[in-house]
């Protein structure tokens, strides 16, 4: 397992899977070590995916302060690793609030970064984030699903505040996170919680991690494409929420997966790899279907995730 050290000494671990020219991988969760993306739906096969273990998750070292797990500060650490790696500029993709620290990143450090993909991501950084109304909306499209009735209930009251809950609650909850609720999605779902480090996902966000005013105008600054992946079916963030994210950029294409939750390389493997495979590639695959250029939009326990 190849470790690199963090500009205040905490030594990252990183793991490499596939073949092929290199992207790095920021995990979310907040705070999620990278084992949760897996493959991501077989990228590997087109790509040499970099995975980092954020401080204080997975095989990383916890840091002496943890301060440093707040997202601004681990701008330093994504850099560290670019540097340990010895690109000149690199392939970036980030997972839901992963995505917050690849924004920072991108905005701090534009001329490192080649090709920049975000996926599920909330727009933290930017001072929006996903309301109870948003995740709702997503709830609801799964109505006509069996396990539905049993479980919104419970999912409503806890985003509205009317009920306490219990773990055995928020463990049935998975099935508004995955576009399709099957033994894959519920075998994901618990290993998600595996190795959890709680006080660093609270940390994540703290105040004065983002200041949005001043971030507004520094994606400008990033002339590297950028894609931002939705979810069709994802309630945080919702597809509308996430076209913000990609607003926010002056070369985006943004494109909704058909069916997918907050995890589209699980519900449809080959949909997510043809789309990202194609956006790195820089090869336009058309506007059908499924399928987005510009900035069109396309037609077509586990614990909630905190992003």
């Amino acid at each position: 397992m190849p470790t690199f050290t963090a500009p205040d000494g905490t030594e990252l671990a990183y793991h490499v899977r596939g073949e092929g020219d290199p992207l790095v991988v920021l995990p979310g969760g907040p705070m999620k070590a990278s084992s949760y993306l897996g493959d991501l739906g077989g990228l590997t096969a087109h790509r040499r995916l970099i995975l980092l273990d954020l401080r204080g998750t997975g095989d990383s070292a916890v840091p002496a302060d943890p301060v440093t797990y707040r997202c601004d500060r681990q701008v330093d650490d994504v850099e560290a690793l670019r540097v340990h790696l010895g690109l000149e500029r690199m392939d970036l993709l980030a997972h839901s609030a992963g995505g917050s620290l690849a924004m920072l990143y991108a905005a701090r450090c534009p001329q490192r970064v080649a090709r920049l993909v975000l996926v599920t991501c909330i727009p933290w950084a930017l001072g929006r984030t996903a309301t109870p109304e948003d995740r709702l909306t997503a709830a609801l499209l799964r109505k006509d699903e069996p396990w539905f009735p049993a479980v919104f209930p419970a999912f409503e009251a806890w985003l509205t505040g009317a009920g306490d809950l219990e773990d055995d609650d928020f463990a049935a909850f998975g099935g508004f996170f995955y576009g399709r609720w099957d033994d894959t999605a519920r075998a994901h779902a618990a290993a998600m919680e595996e190795g959890a480090n709680l006080e660093a996902e609270e940390r994540f966000h703290e105040p004065g991690a983002y200041d949005p005013p001043a971030l507004r105008p520094a994606p400008a600054r990033v002339t590297a494409p950028v894609l931002v992946l939705a979810g069709e079916a994802d309630g945080g963030p919702r597809p509308e929420l996430a076209r913000v994210v990609a607003d926010a950029f002056p070369n985006p294409e943004f494109v909704v997966q058909p069916g997918a939750g907050h995890y589209p390389w699980l519900d449809d493997p080959k949909w997510f790899v043809r789309r990202t495979v194609a956006f790195l590639d820089g090869t336009d695959i058309g506007t059908g279907t499924g399928a987005a250029t510009g900035t069109g939009t396309a037609t077509g326990s586990a614990r909630p995730p905190a992003e």
